[in-house]
């Protein structure tokens, strides 16, 4: 259903000079991996906060307040590199199972991170309770993991 748009974009130009270049390649990868520690250490910040770890002598929503804008920042860089790395190879990705995987975990870890874990980290912490912020935590360092494993086996198996 999707094969006629990657295969439109590999009709694209900048797609071919990012594969075949010696710097753009690396460039945008290392890029992306930056803006993902960025990511990863936004969330692990709130998230080991959650599990009664860390931050304790501030409030969760505090710390969660504090990360946001670092968390939202590292998104849109990672949107930004992602996109040339598709360009580069979209035929391939299109049949890699892992593009698909990291894309489906993708959706799921950010519809959790912006609805359920946004919740709970700006409720009252009494209200919420140690039970559910350590599941929510977990939940996030989980589908957050998955998602960077699956985005390097786009790189090792694909």
């Amino acid at each position: 259903m999707l094969l006629p748009l990657f295969e439109w974009l590999d009709t694209f130009r900048v797609g071919d000079w990012i594969s075949t270049s010696s710097w753009a390649a690396p460039v945008v990868n290392v890029m992306h991996i930056v803006a993902l520690v960025f990511v990863i250490g936004s969330l692990l910040i709130v998230d080991v906060r959650l599990l009664g770890r860390g931050m304790t002598h501030q409030p969760v929503a505090t710390v969660a307040r504090d990360a946001r804008p670092w968390l939202i920042a590292a998104l849109i860089c990672m949107l930004l590199t992602g996109f040339p790395q598709l360009l580069s190879l979209p035929i391939r990705q299109y049949y890699s199972p892992f593009f698909w995987m990291k894309m489906r975990l993708l959706l799921v870890a950010l519809i959790f991170t912006f609805t359920l874990r946004h919740k709970v980290t700006m409720a009252d912490e009494a209200r919420v309770g140690p039970v559910w912020g350590k599941v929510v935590g977990l939940v996030s360092i989980a589908l957050w993991t998955l998602v960077a494993v699956e985005g390097r086996f786009i790189g090792l198996f694909s």
